[in-house]
């Protein structure tokens, strides 16, 4: 499962500029550029085992590095987070043995095969030659992906390509999986199958924490849902609790009524 405690982290405006006056003259200073954008602020939850677990929000809403925290690849300024009981920055190597990451738009490399793919990477994640081998073929068979395993990347479909990064995602069996806006750019056959997968993943036992923006896909997936708004976690609970503690029916309409509830607590 994976804990999240008041995680924080903001980044340095773009284009912002330091300059230091010269030695021994005055202070150190820096430019107003040098102001920082807050990208995730104080945000807090938890996925358990054997569910989906949705961050929803709009494009630069925090989603994405919060998943990014939680993967290792960026440090938290401020706030704890344990993936299956390991600490995120105090125990790097243990959080990626425990964790599968499919992140946004993740690339493929285009002149390996499919299977290529996935194989680099197993060994990669520490499995020998005979095990990642043993690997990738369970997951070509688990993710349909016969008829063009053995094909170079280069010319994927969309679907395709989903298919070999969570496969890649998937090659050490780890115990939680993160997804980042993994639909995006899928039509509707590809979508329906990838949701099976995610469904079957988490009837297994994994912890799925799936991040997305559209409205119809967590409700459909979702047995737990986060509204995550400016960085900001504005409510958190099933989607009939969410229902149910906005007074709405649907969950666009709550989704509204949340963040803009954030907002007016904001600005006072």
């Amino acid at each position: 499962m994976i804990v999240v405690e008041e995680l924080h982290k903001s980044f340095k405006r773009p284009g912002a500029r330091s300059f230091r006056l010269p030695f021994g003259i005055g202070k150190p200073a820096s430019s107003v550029a040098d102001e920082r954008v807050i990208a995730v602020n104080s945000v807090s939850f938890t996925a358990d085992d054997g569910r989906i677990t949705g961050l929803l929000g709009p494009n630069g809403a925090g989603k994405s590095t919060t998943l990014r925290m939680l993967a290792t690849l960026i440090r938290p300024e401020r706030g704890s987070a344990r993936v299956d009981g390991h600490d995120v920055t105090q125990d790097v190597l243990a959080v990626r043995q425990h964790l599968g990451f499919m992140p946004h738009n993740a690339g493929i490399y285009p002149r390996l095969s499919a299977r290529e793919n996935i194989h680099y990477y197993a060994r990669l994640c520490g499995l020998d030659k005979r095990r990642a081998e043993q690997r990738v073929g369970q997951l070509i068979e688990q993710l349909d992906m016969g008829k063009f395993a053995d094909r170079r990347a280069t010319g994927f479909s969309q679907g395709q390509k989903t298919k070999v990064a969570l496969a890649r995602a998937l090659a050490h069996q780890p115990q939680t999986i993160m997804l980042d806006e993994p639909t995006n750019g899928l039509d509707v056959m590809a979508t329906r199958g990838l949701r099976e997968i995610i469904r079957q993943l988490a009837s297994d036992g994994h912890c799925i924490v799936f991040s997305s923006h559209i409205m119809q896909e967590v409700a459909a997936l979702c047995d737990h849902i986060a509204i995550i708004s400016d960085g900001c976690i504005a409510m958190q609970d099933s989607l009939q609790g969410i229902l149910q503690r906005t007074g709405e029916e649907d969950l666009e309409d709550a989704f509204v009524k949340a963040t803009r509830e954030l907002s007016t607590e904001t600005d006072r």
